[in-house]
């Protein structure tokens, strides 16, 4: 980065002093191109007075070194010329110069002459008697100013150069020092600093990258950690009933169950075995719930049908523990995946039955605004006690474990309720009181687009 630096610095540098240079050398040239032209003039009407007084006398022993004089009648006959046979030279009536000092007693003109074979400058004095004098001097070329001034400006080029190079190397070394000094671990400390400015909206998109790198391995972490709980308490889980079923079958392989004990036997390996279906049925439900539930379809569907379905469902259970099921409200169309819905309103009302008193109820309500969608389902049941109400939705988190494994609850419903409804964008709320029963408020917002 500083070698790019010092390169646009010098390649900068460089640019303008060359422009610079030239211009100058543009400048001087008009300017020297004038101050030629007005000593032309100034030595032509010095001249033209010599020869008013002296005539052809004058040119006599004359210095004419680097000039150019040609005296023309006013026919245009050339009387002299100190470069060129007069007698041979053409009519000069014609020429720019002459026209106009014949008219206005004074001309000059630049033109290329064919008799030199170089670019002249020409200023011409009618004198007292109608002939013409004119003077005539090579212009100055770009080329020869440059020649003239060549050594300065080789000197100055020079110098150019090493300063340009110089501070090409010590900007470019300034502009990136701050630069490398900064700590990309703690960026923030740059913020609102004179020699950051340029630099401060990369900084702060580095600190909020760092911060969203940190969230992420927060998450990541985390969700290791409920993996390999999970995984521990999924085999803690299955290892009960494993241990169950096994120990019965042993002992009716061994024939060391009395026939009147065959029976209770059989149905306690069925029990644990549905046990074990069940839990491998929510951890595969858990599973997709985990995926976003991508290989789900969504589809338009009614909220309380879905929870006349759910119900009817578990009408049995709820009769055998002298539970009263009931379900109310509205229609409640939306864009959903029914299945998931399904399993909302089912283990919802599941722990409503299991964990209610004899003679209890439970009652589901459906509503339906312009926004959002009500799935209410209250109890009459044991309540939850407010230190485990933020708990509940973990996995295989129990309140009361005995109460749980009497009733058959495999601890992972609320959260297949949680991952489902957090599918749906929705939200969940527990409002409850020990031993006066738990209402549990799940919204879900309508025109949901899959």
């Amino acid at each position: 980065m500083s070698s790019k630096i010092f390169k646009s610095i010098w390649i900068a540098a460089i640019s303008v002093f060359l422009t610079s240079m030239i211009f100058i050398m543009d400048i001087s040239y008009n300017y020297f191109s004038t101050l030629q032209k007005n000593q032309l003039k100034n030595e032509t009407e010095l001249a033209a007075q010599g020869v008013a007084k002296s005539g052809k006398s004058y040119f006599e022993n004359l210095n004419t070194e680097g000039y150019r004089i040609t005296w023309i009648d006013v026919n245009g006959n050339v009387l002299y010329d100190n470069e060129a046979d007069s007698a041979t030279m053409e009519n000069h009536l014609e020429r720019e110069e002459v026209k106009q000092a014949l008219k206005n007693g004074f001309g000059e003109s630049t033109r290329y002459s064919n008799t030199l074979a170089d670019k002249q400058l020409y200023a011409t004095k009618r004198l007292p008697d109608g002939s013409v004098l004119r003077l005539s001097i090579v212009q100055m070329a770009v080329w020869t100013i440059l020649l003239g001034f060549a050594q300065p400006i080789c000197f100055v080029i020079l110098i150019a150069l090493v300063l340009s190079f110089v501070l090409a190397l010590r900007l470019a070394k300034k502009i990136v020092k701050p630069i490398n000094e900064i700590d990309l671990d703690n960026p923030e400390q740059y913020y609102n600093k004179e020699n950051y400015k340029e630099v401060e909206p990369l900084l702060r998109h580095i600190s909020a990258q760092q911060s969203r790198l940190k969230r992420d391995q927060t998450q990541i972490e985390k969700t290791a950690l409920i993996r390999q709980e999970f995984t521990a308490n999924v085999s803690h889980e299955l290892k009960t009933p494993l241990h169950i079923i096994s120990g019965y079958a042993e002992l009716l392989e061994n024939g060391m169950v009395k026939s009147g004990d065959i029976k209770p036997f059989a149905g306690k390996i069925r029990s644990e075995s549905s046990r074990m279906t069940k839990l491998v049925e929510d951890i595969i439900d858990l599973t997709k719930l985990d995926n976003g539930g991508a290989e789900m379809r969504w589809e338009d569907c009614d909220l309380y049908r879905i929870a006349e379905n759910a119900i009817d469902s578990l009408e049995v259970g709820a009769s055998a523990l002298n539970v009263t099921i009931t379900v109310k409200g509205t229609n409640a169309p939306m864009k959903a995946i029914p299945q998931v819905i399904y399993s909302i309103v089912y283990n919802l009302c599941d722990n409503a039955i299991k964990y209610n008193h004899s003679g209890g109820s439970v009652t589901v309500d459906v509503q339906q605004s312009k926004y959002n969608t009500l799935l209410i389902v209250k109890d009459t049941g044991i309540g939850i006690p407010e230190e485990s109400r933020e708990r509940i939705f973990e996995r295989f988190y129990r309140i009361d474990k005995s109460r749980s494994k009497e009733v058959g609850g495999t601890g992972l419903g609320l959260s297949i309720v949680k991952h489902a409804v957090m599918i749906h964008n929705g939200k969940i709320e527990v409002n409850s009181e020990v031993g006066q029963g738990s209402d549990f408020i799940v919204t879900i917002p309508n025109a949901q687009k899959k």
